[in-house]
């Protein structure tokens, strides 16, 4: 259903019905009078940057007097919040974006749930960076355990081990459900099969030669074929931190290559891209 409607006889039961999932705000105006104009117009904005949160039904009562009427609507403007089909809160006259705002919280879902949502039904689509997107935003505006777990599962289907490591660490006891159990032991065997015998060979011969770029190329390398990617920048960082230049400046292109192939929106590139500049400024 549209965020933004015009509420008609012929579509009124469509949207009772939809209150049964959504808050649906009803906004009782007429172009005769004002301040209703200038509320329906306040209405519309902030059912337009709120993310989906409400329907904003508008009534326009010069042609829809029945629908005033039926709702006992005494006078203009009137907001009405209707859930499963009754009214549950709203007021009459007008009021500041602030104190609408306040009024909607008490019974909306809060934005990091609404952007949970979103992403997981994203996830559904495998569309992991738009999801995880979402899920960091989600996550900084309240880091409980019902993101931390979808958004490490994001992580672990993006490839991102450690950062699903770190996201996983931070659930309590008390949240440690069948989900967490799920994704403790899919990250336990995605890390089995991200540790090869061909890659421990690699990093017991670059540690016997830390000084060997050659060796330490071809370990980063296949560290980042192993989705251990934070390892292999923090590698990488190591001697481009001492020396920008190094290997004829064939290390810092392989971080680059691997920051490329991270996408602009990975959390870890961003991160890594950041403490490139700090060396290049």
């Amino acid at each position: 259903m549209e965020t933004v409607l015009e509420l008609t006889k012929e579509n009124i039961q469509q949207v009772v019905d939809a209150s049964a999932e959504k808050i649906v705000v009803l906004c009782f105006w007429s172009s005769q009078n004002p301040e209703s104009v200038a509320l329906s117009q306040t209405l519309t904005a902030m059912a337009q940057k709120q993310m989906g949160r409400f329907v904003l039904a508008k009534i326009d009562c010069d042609h829809e007097m029945e629908i005033a009427n039926y709702f006992q609507i005494q006078s203009l403007p009137t907001t009405l919040l209707l859930s499963e089909g009754k009214p549950i809160d709203g007021f009459s006259g007008v009021q500041e974006e602030i104190q609408i705002s306040e009024m909607l919280d008490k019974h909306l879902p809060a934005q990091w749930q609404l952007k949970l949502n979103q992403a997981k039904a994203l996830l559904i689509d495998e569309d992991f960076q738009s999801a995880l997107v979402l899920l960091k935003d989600a996550y900084g505006d309240s880091p409980n355990a019902e993101i931390a777990l979808v958004y490490a599962d994001a992580e672990l289907m993006a490839g991102e081990l450690n950062l699903a490591a770190e996201l996983l660490a931070t659930v309590g006891l008390a949240d440690q459900t069948s989900y967490f159990q799920s994704l403790k032991a899919k990250l336990a065997l995605a890390l089995d099969a991200a540790d090869t015998p061909e890659l421990r060979l690699l990093q017991q011969a670059s540690d016997n030669e830390p000084n060997n770029i050659s060796l330490l190329l071809d370990l980063v390398k296949a560290l980042h074929q192993a989705k251990r990617n934070e390892e292999a920048l923090e590698l990488l960082f190591k001697p481009l931190s001492t020396d920008i230049s190094i290997a004829d400046g064939e290390v810092k292109q392989v971080f680059l290559e691997i920051l490329t192939a991270l996408g602009q929106g990975n959390q870890l590139a961003n991160q890594y891209r950041r403490k490139l500049y700090s060396l290049l400024y």
